[in-house]
């Protein structure tokens, strides 16, 4: 005969703490299984679109706000915690190859998204990919960090396969998505603390990085704001800060520059320098062929699917302007020519 207490209704105090388990338990799901495309879609989606049931809420363990960094600290100290450790399993020396892309291809049906890439990013450099809309960056990039599966080839960070091994080779990524999604129900502070700790860190470290990047970024006024009530520029600082916490060797950016103002964009450029000056690599998607050209060191065009020409800015220039040089290779300079009724002026 069951025992009585045993039969008795499970009570609900821990609630919080069981939905806690629950999201350590996806994670490592997660983190052992290469998700699918709908997967990746769908995990972004589990944000509920309504106001959530008070018992539902938060997501993460409630977190009292990070004390703000005294004054007398700068952003340049404070980016100091977002540098890549020393203390991962696989370490990259200094000029190592920490990406290697080998015939990745994919197709969309009749359309061919990316072509047989390859690709060498060396640990230490700042690399961009430079291409028109439609070319294939976000597909590449996507296959490179796991979230979409190639139909051929291989991409290894610091040696391991990112499909074979992806608990092993993300541990080393961090990922700024193009379409950025995120939960936007949480606080600042709560959806940096839910980034450290779904990537393994404990609660007082998380807190101090979460300070430290928030100083970093000019986030501390609004770390215990709603991220849906943020600025498209904040969202971008908000969600490279979540995709640095863990301290990767390799940050995958897909245009992070797009919608942000001249300032965030110069604070994220510092940020970013100083990470890959400590030992960090950086490969991210732009259109902004002036940026990449004053901030990357090594630069990839990509035109239709296929790479047209990669290796240093000046290898790949060849003593022009990177634009000039980008609108040489992809052939697409239109004269606007046949639109003189433009000059006809309707009134």
């Amino acid at each position: 005969m069951p025992d009585a207490e045993s039969s008795k209704p499970v009570s609900k105090p821990d609630a919080v703490l069981a939905g806690l388990a629950r999201l350590r338990a996806l994670a490592a799901q997660f983190a052992t299984q290469a998700p699918s495309v709908e997967l990746a879609e769908s995990a972004v989606e589990l944000e509920p679109q309504t106001e959530p049931a008070p018992a539902a809420e938060p997501l993460v363990e409630p977190e009292p706000e990070p004390k703000p960094s005294p004054k007398s600290e700068s952003a340049s100290d404070a980016v100091v915690a977002v540098r890549p450790t020393l203390s991962h399993d696989l370490e990259a020396a200094s000029g190592d190859i920490v990406l290697e892309v080998r015939g990745l291809s994919k197709g969309f049906g009749d359309t061919v998204a990316v072509n047989d890439i390859h690709l060498n990013v060396r640990a230490g450099v700042f690399y961009g990919i430079v291409g028109p809309n439609g070319a294939g960056k976000t597909t590449t990039l996507s296959m490179i960090t796991g979230l979409l599966r190639p139909d051929s080839g291989t991409a290894s960070v610091n040696g391991v396969n990112v499909w074979d091994s992806p608990e092993v080779a993300k541990r080393s990524i961090g990922v700024l998505p193009d379409r950025l999604r995120i939960f936007d129900r949480l606080t600042g502070s709560q959806l940096l603390y839910y980034s450290g700790v779904l990537r393994g860190l404990d609660a007082p470290e998380v807190r101090k990085r979460s300070a430290d990047l928030a100083t970093a970024f000019g986030l501390d006024d609004v770390m215990g704001r709603l991220v849906s009530d943020y600025s498209s520029g904040m969202l971008k600082k908000v969600a490279l800060a979540a995709a640095m916490i863990h301290s990767p060797r390799l940050l995958v950016l897909d245009e992070p520059f797009e919608s942000v103002d001249p300032v965030s964009a110069a604070t994220v450029t510092r940020i970013l320098k100083q990470y890959v000056d400590a030992g960090g690599t950086v490969l991210l998607s732009s259109h902004r062929m002036e940026l990449v050209q004053r901030v990357c060191s090594h630069v990839a065009v990509i035109v239709e699917g296929t790479l047209l020409a990669d290796g240093t800015i000046d290898e790949v220039r060849n003593g022009m302007s990177l634009e000039d040089r980008f609108v040489q290779l992809t052939g697409k300079n239109s004269s606007g020519g046949g639109l003189e009724w433009l000059s006809s002026f309707s009134d």
